[in-house]
């Protein structure tokens, strides 16, 4: 069993960053790849980003490409760590944003076994 908790949302104004981090704890003896995904009010939730298992490969839905980036860090006492950077927000990257680990990196949510709670983003505009 992994899990995944979700940190670093909050309020900020259009224009400007955020830091999401996704720590896994549990049975992470191997390196999950990791998703992003968000869901705002009365929507379904989207893919936003992902990044594979050796942090080679990332993915990135169209509506953050050049904005967002994914990363994980590779070191041995934090490489459980995924983070989303997120500049230039606007508000409609409103949203819950959940980490989601799995087994292979990709933009389906049916990749990834294992959710976060999610931590809300609020851009105001």
């Amino acid at each position: 069993q992994v899990q995944l908790v979700e940190s670093g949302g909050g309020l900020v104004q259009t224009g400007g960053s955020l830091r999401l981090s996704c720590a896994a704890s549990g049975r992470t003896s191997s390196n999950y790849a990791v998703g992003w995904f968000r869901q705002a009010p009365g929507k379904e939730r989207e893919f936003v980003s992902a990044i594979s298992r050796n942090g080679g490969t990332a993915y990135y839905a169209d509506s953050v490409k050049g904005r967002f980036a994914i990363s994980r860090d590779s070191r041995d006492n934090v490489k459980n760590m995924v983070y989303l950077q997120m500049n230039s927000l606007k508000p409609e990257d409103t949203a819950v944003y959940y980490c989601a680990a799995g087994d292979s990196a990709g933009t389906g949510s049916g990749l990834y076994h294992y959710w976060g709670q999610g931590t809300q983003v609020t851009v105001s505009s």
